[in-house]
């Protein structure tokens, strides 16, 4: 077993009380045909790992002990033959709420410049069909955001909203979107949808609600693109202080890009992604 190291905490970055977490991967496998995988959901004993072939692409998995079964599922996030969402990055999904992907656009070789798109989709049809057509509700310009878009469905004070985050180097934010009100929106900035935000350290891929413990996991680099980091969040102690209120850092001695990270119907039982070609897939077991 490959034990990873607890990390303290960050100066610039407020406590709560202290989470105590074990995190150690047991198992390091790879999804193929996905491009560079961007991030994974797992939904009703199903896991999809979505990434940026040719296209946009989603695959179903059934997760065993220590591996995938690929179960012959494959979504083309296409419309018309037309590449749509390009770049995967974020599958909102709680089985009531609207269903949202997002996109996150590369504008120039340096990284400064970003379109970020939010997708409502209709998620059973999209996995029925295999492809956008007939399935893409709306398409919502994340013009609040800074670098790109994640999201992540996450509950607080009992009510559900849609979380995202930057990638940026610096001023970067988790927001707080209203799902009816983004649903039907044309973008983030308009009245209404953005609800409550608060600022968070750099370089997020992905987020990760975990409801049981309260926490919003952030699942990021050390540096940009490069080196494993999750940063455990309360969710409603960095909402109520604007910044966030760390309660683990735990940072992985890996050197490739953590790209996302899901829990696999247990707090004890994950499954890390990246987006390497070989080796992407990586079981993991939590003790908190």
């Amino acid at each position: 077993m490959n034990k990873l190291l607890l990390l303290g905490i960050g100066l610039t970055s407020a406590l709560a009380q202290p989470t105590s977490v074990e995190l150690a991967i047991t198992a390091t496998s790879t999804a193929s045909a996905l491009g560079a995988c961007q991030g994974a959901s797992y939904q009703q004993g199903r896991l999809y790992l979505y990434g940026d072939r040719e296209v946009g692409v989603i695959r179903a998995y059934r997760p065993g002990a220590d591996s995938l079964t690929y179960l012959g599922q494959e979504v083309k996030l296409t419309e018309k033959g037309q590449d749509v969402i390009n770049h995967p990055t974020g599958v909102a999904w709680n089985g009531t709420g609207p269903t949202f992907i997002g996109n996150s656009i590369r504008l120039n070789a340096e990284g400064t410049k970003w379109r970020a798109v939010i997708y409502a989709v209709d998620w059973a049809g999209l996995l029925q069909g295999g492809t956008l057509d007939g399935h893409l509700l709306n398409t919502i310009e994340d013009d609040a955001c800074v670098q790109g878009t994640r999201p992540e469905y996450v509950q607080s004070q009992g009510k559900w909203y849609v979380a995202t985050a930057d990638y940026g180097p610096q001023g970067n934010e988790v927001r707080l979107y209203d799902p009816a009100k983004l649903a039907k929106a044309h973008k983030t900035s308009e009245p209404g949808v953005l609800v409550k935000k608060f600022t968070c350290s750099p370089w997020v891929q992905n987020l990760l609600w975990v409801s049981s413990k309260g926490t919003l996991v952030l699942i990021q680099n050390q540096e940009q693109g490069r080196r494993w980091r999750f940063t455990l969040l309360d969710l409603n102690q960095s909402l109520a202080a604007g910044h966030e209120v760390v309660r683990r850092v735990i940072d992985v001695d890996k050197a490739d890009e953590l790209e996302g990270f899901t829990l696999l119907g247990d707090v004890a039982k994950g499954l890390a992604v990246t987006s390497s070609r070989r080796d992407n897939v990586h079981a993991v077991r939590l003790a908190w």
